[in-house]
């Protein structure tokens, strides 16, 4: 019998479809500027028809269906057809190859892999060591997911998918340990799109840019899913590039937009940032990792009209968990914000107890937003739920009002002579800095110091090792100041724009 209480991701587009059919749902502009434009009625069949495509290829409720390729429509139909058809979609970060792709490959056991062409080689290598049965291309060729989707009868889709069934794997990003992936229900997506609707004031006149990856849960279930969900026209493009997206902003009268912190970097270095007309822009969004306070005072400067949100979370919780929104910046722009509507957090010590306001401790979570556990791996999945609350693994404190203010990850404080110093705090007093452009501090292995504070930075003008060190001495106390400054060209990063210190680590061990 079908559940008629239930609501599943795929719902989000068909209702859409159902009362405003007509209306443009989304744009996407491949890299050499080809364009395709869906209505929510278009896209709501495409999603039929794909997901009509997979279970005619084999799968059934329940596999794993792994993505592999940059923004595009049919990444987007991809993952709704997997949603609509009952299979468990596994988002794969384009970049990695070789041993990381193969890692994730078999530890999700998918059985079919949808890939972009272009990238079928890296595929093809680890094949053999996964448990793939197929690979179908998702674009630019024959019989691809895509090329299935846009034409033909619209079948009815005879699978019940209950609103507790898994929809999704998001994959930790691996930036101390190996990915875990987080199993996502279809309950904990929706909870966490009302979440968004609410907390970052969306709405169906919006044209929001949307340049992040999609296999990122920020850039597919923060903006692009919950404005799908209203019926939002929205635009896509295939990868971010600083001046494009300044252009598109000015010619396409874009009124939101949402970055990861390093992209926001580059837009504020960029030679067309002061002259490019971004009136049309009304709500600015960053997260994913940690905005830098000076990059964020010098943004506000120059856009003083433009609503700020910092949106803070983690894979783990589908994935917003706390917003700032704009007209609380001014008292506490360095705040992360406070739980979104579908989130009960605490601050609690290393035994697990709250800890008062104003004293640093782990936030700590509750919410129907939350995963059920990491995919295959049990003991990890008890250790992160003990005593009955989400271990995030941030460092944070709380005020009296409950607003949150992000120290630093609980495994990138460094631990100096017996001192803990959180790297956050170094990084900000280097970037005020005017020759500084990007700042990573890490912690690395000194036989005197237990560990020593290391900066690896990008500079944009010249400077010395000394004249930073006597700049960050105006700001921090002695023991606070880096004994060791690299400088470097670029700081690694993965394609979601989150900072790998774990490379870092191990070059300057």
């Amino acid at each position: 019998m079908v559940e008629l209480r239930g609501s599943a991701v795929a719902d989000v587009v068909r209702r859409s479809a159902a009362r405003v059919g007509d209306r443009e749902a989304l744009r996407f502009v491949d890299s050499g500027g080809h364009e395709r434009v869906w209505s929510y009625a278009e896209l709501d069949a495409a999603v039929s028809r794909a997901a009509g495509f997979l279970l005619e290829a084999g799968a059934v409720k329940g596999d794993r269906i792994a993505a592999y390729g940059k923004n595009s429509d049919a990444y987007l139909i991809g993952f709704l057809a997997c949603a609509r058809a009952g299979l468990v979609h596994v988002p794969i970060n384009y970049n990695l190859t070789g041993g990381e792709l193969s890692y994730l490959l078999a530890q999700s056991g998918s059985s079919l892999a949808l890939v972009d062409p272009a990238l079928a080689g890296n595929v093809d290598e680890v094949r053999e060591e996964s448990s793939l049965q197929q690979v179908i291309p998702l674009r630019d060729a024959k019989g691809s997911l895509l090329s299935r989707s846009v034409e033909g009868n619209v079948p009815a889709i005879d699978v019940e998918v209950a609103d507790d069934d898994l929809v999704q794997l998001l994959y930790t990003s691996g930036t101390t340990s190996l990915p875990k992936g987080a199993m996502m229900t279809h309950r904990a997506l929706l909870h966490e799109y009302v979440s968004c609707l609410q907390a970052l004031d969306f709405d169906e006149g919006d044209l929001p840019l949307h340049v992040m990856p999609l296999y990122h849960s920020a850039q597919m279930h923060v903006f692009l899913l919950p404005h799908l969900m209203i019926g939002a026209r929205n635009l896509l493009v295939e990868v971010p590039d600083p001046a494009d997206i300044l252009r598109r902003v000015e010619s396409e009268k874009v009124t939101s937009f949402f970055a990861a912190p390093t992209v926001w970097v580059a837009l504020a270095n960029h030679a067309e940032f002061a002259t490019r007309d971004l009136k049309s822009l009304r709500k600015a969004y960053y997260g994913a990792s940690i905005m830098p306070g000076p990059v964020l005072r010098r943004l506000r400067e120059q856009l003083p009209e433009l609503g700020f949100y910092n949106c803070f979370g983690q894979s783990e919780i589908a994935p917003l968990a706390t917003v700032l929104r704009p007209e609380e910046h001014d008292e506490r722009p360095d705040s992360a914000g406070r739980p979104v509507l579908f989130v009960e957090a605490k601050v609690v010590d290393d035994q697990g107890e709250e800890v008062a306001p104003g004293e640093l401790g782990e936030i700590v979570y509750r919410s129907p937003q939350l995963c059920t556990g990491y995919w295959d791996k049990p003991e990890e999945t008890e250790e992160v739920f003990r005593g009955g609350w989400f271990h995030s693994g941030d460092l944070v404190r709380r005020d009296e009002a409950g607003y949150c203010f992000v120290v630093d990850r609980i495994k990138d404080v460094i631990n100096t002579g017996g001192v803990l110093v959180a790297s956050r705090e170094v990084e900000d007093a280097l970037y005020t800095h005017p020759a500084v452009a990007e700042v990573a501090v890490i912690a690395v292995p000194d036989p005197k110091w237990i560990e020593r504070i290391a900066a690896v930075v990008v500079t944009k003008a010249e400077i010395t090792e000394q004249e930073l060190l006597d700049h960050a001495r105006n700001a921090l106390a002695g023991f606070k100041i880096p004994k060791q400054i690299r400088f470097v060209d670029d700081l690694p990063r993965n394609s979601s724009g989150k900072l790998l210190k774990r490379v870092l680590r191990d070059e300057l061990a």
